[in-house]
């Protein structure tokens, strides 16, 4: 062998395999290290601190709008889940539900039958229909139910009623849950037929059937009541979904100032030495305490010293008081707070003291006025639910046509109206002259006068009619007043 030629090395001079290994792995270790530590998400100036991702400019002009907000029914449940939870964990979501149940609903609508025509339907004809909405009311327990709908309808984004028609022509509406509807496995390849709902395959607006629990129920059958999103969207949003952040954002700020309040004014004082040692110091403490009481953990003792109202501190030179709960300012949080809440506020298009219950910076006249933004987006919801009751209703009349209870002349002679309570303060006196005036021109019915002052014009008038009879002056008042009428 030539000596110049490449010789083998010898075994012991190689590493070994499972050493040759570790290292490579070290060097892609290290390798890997730097390439993370220099590595820059492109994404990442497209959220900002909330984590939540910016809109992109440009493309398709739907992913501005609510149609791209909600993907696929797994992002619906997820923002339902979270709107849920605040409605019933978080003090200024629950006070906002309340308060709108409160200015939409009030004390109740109040439903009434009358001819569509002056004269165009029989007496027998209108009461007989109105006896149909008074079953419909009492038996679904309507104002109750109505309330439930608003809160549904604001926590959930949507609300969906099942009416269910018995043979007699006797009508119940259940609430059906959201995540019931939902699109089957069999109907997943259908885009007539996403988010749990079966439209036209070209008209998303005209609903075929609805998708409940894997059983498709037609659409004459439910009614489904959606907020905060288009037309042509599907499902609805929640009402808290934009500032559910400012929701969470003031409870924990809440939270924390209440907790820093309490920590700060648990302790009594801060006594300083600036010349003692640690063994003096102790010292110091125990000469000075009223109780000392050994802690079971531990072997240490703590020292209690009781300070009286009225207590005169006479100390050495070099020790010094401070007295935290002095120093204890609310205010500058306060302001960030009410921010915060002004945002939320802003959002339900209410003053703030409607979410907040402080009316310390705020007039209830000045505000519930006729003009004033928040009569007029409680005027709106208000119209929105009569319409929605009165097609409701329709197809409760429908239904008791069909089962014969009604002939089918009270589809065409006789009309629906409900009437809302008042929202703006009123002057009562101002308000009857103005309605007399009105009776008076032909121009509003009586029946209409004393729905609007909170009469049922039914009630009132049997009340006239039964104090006629008794030949009662005043009517039953009177009776009670005079001791002759009623011992008679």
């Amino acid at each position: 062998m030539n000596a110049n030629e490449a010789q083998p090395p010898h075994a012991a001079d190689q590493p070994a395999p499972g050493a040759r290994l570790a290292r490579l792995h070290q060097r892609l270790a290290e390798a890997f290290d730097e390439l993370w530590d220099n590595f820059v998400d492109p994404d990442d100036v497209l959220w900002d601190v909330d984590g939540a991702r910016w809109a992109p400019a440009g493309g398709d002009p739907l992913a501005l709008g609510t149609a791209r907000v909600v993907l696929n029914e797994l992002q619906l449940d997820e923002i339902r889940a979270q709107c849920r939870l605040l409605a019933v964990t978080n003090e200024y979501a629950i006070n906002g539900h309340e308060n709108r149940i409160s200015y939409i609903v009030g004390s109740g609508h109040t439903y009434r039958a009358a001819a569509r025509q002056p004269g165009s339907a029989p007496e027998p004809l209108v009461r007989a229909v109105q006896a149909v909405l008074d079953d419909f009311v009492e038996i679904n327990k309507w104002h109750q139910r109505q309330q439930e709908i608003v809160r549904r309808k604001d926590r959930d984004g949507e609300c969906f009623l099942r009416l269910f028609l018995a043979a007699d022509g006797t009508a119940q509406v259940r609430f059906v849950e959201p995540g019931q509807v939902a699109t089957p496995p069999q109907a997943a390849a259908d885009p007539a037929a996403a988010m749990g709902i079966q439209t036209e395959p070209d008209d998303v607006e005209t609903v075929l059937g609805y998708w409940i629990d894997g059983q498709l129920v037609d659409a004459q059958n439910m009614q489904h009541r959606k907020a905060n999103v288009d037309a042509n969207v599907r499902r609805g949003l929640p009402l808290f979904y934009p500032v559910r952040k400012n929701l969470r954002r003031a409870e924990k700020l809440l939270r924390n100032m209440s907790a820093m309040a309490q920590i700060q004014s648990a302790i009594a004082l801060i006594r300083k030495h600036q010349s003692a040692a640690g063994a003096a110091l102790e010292q110091f403490v125990r000469d000075g305490a009223d109780v000392e009481i050994p802690r079971a953990i531990g072997g240490r003792t703590s020292s209690f010293r009781r300070y009286a109202p009225g207590t005169i501190l006479d100390v050495t030179a070099g020790t010094d008081y401070e007295f935290p709960a002095a120093a204890i300012d609310a205010a500058r949080y306060v302001a960030v707070l009410q921010a915060e809440l002004r945002a939320i506020a802003s959002r339900l298009v209410m003053p703030e003291f409607m979410l907040t219950s402080d009316a310390s910076n705020a007039n209830y006249s000045s505000t519930m006025v006729a003009e004033g933004p928040a009569v007029k987006m409680f005027e709106r919801l208000q119209n929105d639910m009569i319409e929605d009751d009165l097609e409701l209703l329709w197809r409760v009349v429908a239904g008791t046509v069909r089962a014969g209870r009604l002939p089918i002349e009270a589809l065409d002679l006789v009309d629906l109206r409900a009437t809302a309570p008042t929202l703006a303060v009123r002057d009562r006196l101002r308000d009857a002259q103005a309605d007399q005036i009105l009776v008076r021109a032909g121009a509003m019915s009586v029946q209409t006068m004393a729905m609007r002052h909170g009469l049922d014009p039914t009630q009132e008038h049997a009340d006239r009619a039964a104090a006629a009879a008794a030949e009662i002056p005043g009517g039953p008042l009177a009776a009670d007043a005079n001791p002759r009428v009623a011992g008679n």
